[in-house]
């Protein structure tokens, strides 16, 4: 059915994981290819009836901010924590980044 929510997990709201992980990810996607501007396909057939959908972005921080969008409006965190989660990830990939993923010489 579209529309249909899901139930809410059993798992602690702050922080989110899902948006701690989308944050570092396009973090780092941002800091190696030296832009956020980038255009870019999302396809899921994760849905109801399973019918893929599509987005496209031109921004990796545009991506993470969907993720916190949706995990909000699927009831499962309240707004603090999805944006605390995502600052989180983003400040993990910065800091990963700079320490681990060196330029080969």
């Amino acid at each position: 059915m579209e529309g249909e929510a899901i139930n809410t997990p059993n798992y602690p709201d702050h922080t989110s994981g899902a948006n701690n992980v989308s944050g570092a990810a396009t973090r780092a996607l941002s800091l190696f290819f030296g832009t956020d501007d980038m255009t870019f396909v999302v396809t899921t057939t994760n849905t109801t009836p399973g019918i893929p959908q599509t987005r496209t972005y031109t921004k990796f921080s545009d991506a993470s901010l969907d993720v916190v969008e949706a995990r909000i409006l699927e009831g499962i965190h309240f707004r603090f924590a999805d944006e605390d989660a995502r600052k989180q990830g983003r400040h993990v990939a910065q800091w990963v980044f700079g320490h681990f993923l060196k330029p080969l010489e």
